[in-house]
């Protein structure tokens, strides 16, 4: 029998943890953070005429935890966010569009040896629970990473995808992408820029047809945030993030973007 869908997350990550010795674990992490902030998405008016009758958007407040650590031989990081975190399962004013929401990820690099390559993997699960909506996305594959001279990280990935949602189970193609970032000064201040971005290819043709509304989804789809962040203190941290996606979040055939501000309060 199918595994409860909510304990999939729980069990993806402990998986993972457990393929990795105790005994390296106890040696504790060589870098962590963690914070907690709030969130304001505000779709651009394009996005929201685009997607009036296929996925409608709406501008939405969240609360995220984020947090990461890195070993010597591997790194974890993860989200989890409440979006709409005072509204109803259902909201009935938006007609839906402000329903109660969740949605967190948790990634991986397993160091391969000595090498800048590693084992890879990913589970993203997103719930709307007004309308009993659910996906969730594993992804396995190989990651790389490498820091160049002038400061700028990259790490890219490449990886099988598969995905349980109530549409579609299944293989559903391939994913590739990255996380990158850069630190800088300007006017006596500390700045970092970040990208993460998600390119899916090759995905199942019921999945296009049943995860989305109004009509069938290209196979290849793009999601993904550019940010700019100022940390005027070690505990604060705001940002401002420019949100894209185009054949993703249930809408077929359109281009969605979004203004995403943050504050956050760092832990670690």
């Amino acid at each position: 029998m199918m595994d409860s869908p909510r304990h999939l997350p729980t069990l993806a990550g402990g998986l993972l943890l457990a393929a990795v010795p105790f005994t390296a674990m106890a040696e504790g992490p060589r870098w962590s953070f963690a914070n907690v902030s709030a969130n304001y998405l505000d779709w651009s008016d394009g996005t929201e005429a685009r997607t009036a009758d296929n996925a409608a958007k709406g501008d939405f407040l969240y609360l995220e935890l984020e947090g990461g650590l890195g070993y010597e031989w591997g790194e974890f990081y993860g989200f989890f966010d409440f979006e709409n975190p005072g509204n109803d399962q259902f909201d009935e004013e938006s007609g839906g569009k402000d329903n109660f929401r969740t949605a967190g990820k948790v990634t991986s690099h397993l160091y391969l040896g000595e090498s800048p390559f590693s084992l890879y993997a990913h589970v993203y699960d997103f719930r709307d629970y007004g309308y009993d909506a659910r996906e969730q996305d594993q992804i396995l594959g190989l990651g790389y990473r490498h820091t160049f001279a002038n400061g700028l990280w990259i790490k890219p990935f490449l990886g099988v995808a598969r995905v349980q949602s109530d549409g579609y189970t299944g293989m559903n193609g391939f994913m590739a992408g990255w996380v990158a970032g850069y630190d800088f000064s300007a006017f006596g201040q500390a700045f970092s820029v970040t990208n993460w971005h998600e390119q899916t290819f090759g995905r199942d043709d019921d999945y296009l047809t049943q995860n989305y509304v109004g009509d069938k989804a290209d196979a290849v789809g793009t999601n993904g945030a550019l940010s700019l962040w100022w940390h005027p203190h070690d505990r604060l941290t705001a940002g401002v993030q420019y949100r894209y996606s185009d054949e993703k979040l249930g809408t077929p055939g359109q281009y969605q973007n979004a203004m995403i501000y943050t504050l956050k309060l760092n832990l670690l």
